[in-house]
């Protein structure tokens, strides 16, 4: 008998032969895997998955809101990520399985060599008689694993096969493809695959076996069931899928409520909408404060209905205080023409110089109300190159014949700045007439300008009554007039609301420092680019 070396061990004393048979050797190996992998390779398909088909269905049959929408991205995504992970998976599962089944059938081959090297039966301690006793004696020493099979042929023929673990099925001892296949190879075959009709694929390994003295040629075949050998595999697929499919159910249903939450403020905000009229601007969102992106929303919606009700509200005070405005002298006009006795000429006389009177006053009034709207038109101001000094100086000149006053030009900003020079002016005798109006004959009144800081500061201060806590929040507001301190002027109330209008489009502001009982001071602050004289 001829037996050959254990892969990567030293060739044994009992070899035989100078055929090449029972080969075990590197070279052997190496040369069958080179020239018999010839065998029908059997496919065999992936456990199904889920496909993404059905999503365009599930939208039409689901209302398509933010909710459903987010949900179903988010279950699409769950899904392929299922889909991926499970074949990973199966795939990763059937490649060790099949390094497994290649492992234990070139064990197998260490198996054979181990009891054909000494050529001595190791049952009965004589030397083999025969191929049919070698091959008979090698499958009785190994038992086969589940699913694992050896066979043994002898000249061409099947003659027996290894004991049966329970649940493995007979389907190749009678499969004459089979032994066509392998019981009269002459040379030792690594890794081979064979598609059995009734088994699926089998990978196999079949070693020639001869003995000197016997004539007969025979093989020993070792097979794996690889389709029953992966089965555990598909099933852990099938598996993942079922307990996948079962946490996407419970994923779903906790994202809807999820989701429902986190769009709560949303939905709020819509309702919300809904219940704000042109009369009541006085519903806002409920919140709890949060500090993320629907809290910051919710806040900024607030805000903005806050200010949209701050500006409905001021501009129904604005239209029923022009209105009442407005509507003073013409009823006077009116009055005065339905007693108007025409055959008398001081009557005509005294009743159209009231009504010119009331006429200009309410072009007046117009003019001022279209000034305030054109403050807020880019058209407004033309800027210009001014020497501040000169302005404030020409300012002063024209101011102090508004009234029997003290007037004081205090200190004037030698400087160049960029402004309208024709709106500061307008600025500054508005708040010089304010103080006119609410000072006595012989009063202090000041006026000045001074550059600080890189703001330019106009300035008008008087020695009246000053303006009350009460007054200071509203005497900028339009058509407001101060409750206190001096007598009520024939103006409609706009010319503090003008100044700031002003001060608002150079993008400054109006400032006012006040004490009861010892005057007032009226400060125009706007930003400006100087240039220093000598520079």
């Amino acid at each position: 008998m001829t037996t050959t070396d254990r892969p990567g061990g030293p060739r044994g004393a009992g070899d035989l032969g100078q055929d090449g048979y029972l080969h075990h050797s590197d070279r052997a190996i190496a040369s069958a895997q080179a020239s018999t992998r010839t065998s029908m390779v059997a496919t065999h398909d992936p456990p199904t998955v889920p496909t993404l088909a059905a999503a365009p269905r599930v939208r039409r049959l689901l209302p398509s809101t933010a909710r459903t929408r987010i949900i179903g991205w988010v279950l699409l995504l769950v899904l392929a990520a299922l889909a991926v992970v499970t074949f990973v998976t199966w795939r990763l599962l059937i490649q060790v399985t099949d390094e497994r089944m290649d492992a234990a059938l070139r064990f197998e081959v260490e198996e054979f060599e181990e009891l054909t090297a000494p050529g001595v039966n190791p049952r009965t301690g004589l030397p083999f008689g025969s191929v049919d006793e070698v091959i008979g004696e090698a499958i009785a020493y190994n038992p086969a694993r589940p699913n694992e099979k050896f066979l043994g042929y002898v000249d061409g023929g099947y003659r027996t096969q290894s004991r049966q673990e329970p649940g493995t099925p007979e389907v190749l001892a009678g499969d004459h493809d089979f032994a066509a296949l392998v019981a009269n190879v002459p040379v030792p075959v690594i890794n081979g695959i064979y598609d059995s009709p009734a088994a699926g694929e089998v990978r196999y390994l079949a070693i020639p076996v001869q003995l000197e003295g016997d004539p007969a040629r025979g093989v020993i075949v070792a097979a794996f069931l690889a389709d029953a050998e992966r089965a555990y595999a598909d099933d852990a697929a099938r598996l993942m899928l079922v307990v996948g499919g079962v946490t996407l159910l419970g994923a779903a249903a906790a994202a809807w409520l999820v989701a429902g939450r986190i769009l709560r403020p949303l939905r709020a905000v819509a309702e919300t909408a809904r219940t704000i009229t042109d009369t009541d601007l006085s519903g806002r969102i409920p919140h709890a404060g949060d500090a993320d992106e629907l809290g910051d929303l919710v806040r900024t919606v607030n805000a903005m209905l806050d200010r949209v009700e701050t500006g409905v509200a001021a501009q129904r005070r604005f239209t029923d205080d022009a209105g009442h405005e407005l509507r003073t002298p013409i009823t006077i006009v009116r009055g005065h023409l339905e007693v108007l006795d025409p055959t008398d000429a001081d009557d005509v006389r005294t009743t159209v110089a009231l009504v010119d009177d009331e006429l200009s006053r309410m072009n007046r009034m117009v003019s001022d109300l279209l000034l305030l709207v054109r403050s807020e038109q880019p058209t407004f101001l033309h800027l210009e190159p001014v020497d501040v000094a000169d302005l404030t100086a020409d300012t002063f000149d024209k101011v102090e014949r508004l009234g029997e006053r003290e007037w004081v030009l205090e200190t004037a900003a030698r400087v160049d700045a960029v402004l309208d020079p024709q709106r500061i002016t307008q600025a500054v005798v508005a708040l010089a007439d304010n103080a006119c109006r609410h000072t006595a004959p012989g009063d202090r009144i000041g006026i000045g300008s001074q550059l600080t800081d890189g703001r330019l500061r106009f300035w008008v201060s008087d020695t009246g009554p000053g303006v009350s806590p009460a007054d200071r929040a509203r005497i900028f507001e339009r058509f407001s007039r101060g409750t206190e301190a001096g007598p009520r002027s024939d103006g409609a109330g706009l010319g503090l609301s003008i100044v700031r209008a002003i001060a608002v489009a150079h993008g400054g502001q109006v400032l006012l420092d006040s004490v009861p009982g010892r005057g007032a001071t009226f400060t125009v602050v706007i930003p400006a680019v100087v240039r220093q004289e000598g520079q």
